[in-house]
């Protein structure tokens, strides 16, 4: 039942909305930082109220971490399918996501990601992987903070696997930090019982700003595992308060 309550508010949403986006998407042409400020709430909106039919409850840790008056790069773990709206419903900034190029198909969501200024990649080309950087790039100097998955698929470990090594290309370039995050508890939600939705309450932190060029000489050379342990360090942080709190 919490599966096809989901399914049908998820329906919903992309029916109700369908007229706002196509409007939002006109308006973009004229005034693209309105538009994405406009679509952000109310995709954080539509997320919400799918994640309340869903069941998850969420626990948010570390928000006075995100600058208010820069955009970011957000490094996160990967563990389900319900990432993407734990992630987005909790960043109180505008922020798209990368996706994989195949999401770009899904009627409706498609357009919905393109108001909020989200980056497809497509992991079968190599060249798309630079074409995703440079992107990553220029949205972070327009303003507009970015959240990647450098382990570049879903995980189910108690760590997260190896970050990628250009993941974080679009920091170095740029000079933005880099906000670590950790989360847990959404494949309980999901992946583990697949194709069938139970519900949980999820974890997502956010780390203190990494700041590439002030580190070390040593970990300017390999950012992703720094950023990667600041990420283990705050998801075993969470399974300790999770045991205690049983």
């Amino acid at each position: 039942m919490r599966t096809i309550l989901t399914l049908l508010a998820i329906t919903l949403f992309f029916i109700l909305m369908l007229p706002a986006c196509l409007i939002l998407l006109l308006l973009r042409r004229w005034n693209k930082r309105l538009a994405t400020k406009i679509s952000y709430c109310i995709v954080q909106g539509g997320f919400r109220f799918i994640m309340f039919f869903a069941g998850m409850k969420r626990k948010v840790i570390g928000l006075e971490n995100i600058p208010k008056d820069q955009p970011v790069l957000f490094a996160a773990n990967h563990r389900s399918l319900m990432d993407a709206p734990l992630s987005i419903s909790s960043i109180p900034v505008p922020t798209g996501f990368v996706s994989k190029i195949e999401v770009s198909k899904v009627p409706f969501l498609n357009l919905w990601m393109k108001n909020i200024n989200c980056i497809f990649f497509d992991r079968s080309d190599m060249k798309a992987g630079m074409r995703m950087i440079l992107t990553t790039i220029d949205s972070i100097k327009d303003g507009y903070s970015v959240l990647i998955s450098p382990e570049g698929t879903r995980g189910h470990a108690d760590v997260p696997g190896p970050f990628k090594p250009g993941s974080l290309k679009a920091a170095q370039k740029t000079g933005c930090p880099i906000i670590p995050v950790a989360i847990s508890g959404t494949d309980d939600m999901l992946e583990k019982h697949f194709p069938w939705i139970h519900k949980n309450t999820c974890v997502i932190e956010f780390g203190k700003p990494v700041i590439l060029s002030e580190l070390s000489e040593e970990w300017q050379k390999k950012p992703g595992e720094y950023v990667r342990e600041r990420v283990i360090e705050m998801l075993s942080h969470q399974t300790k308060e999770g045991s205690e709190g049983r």
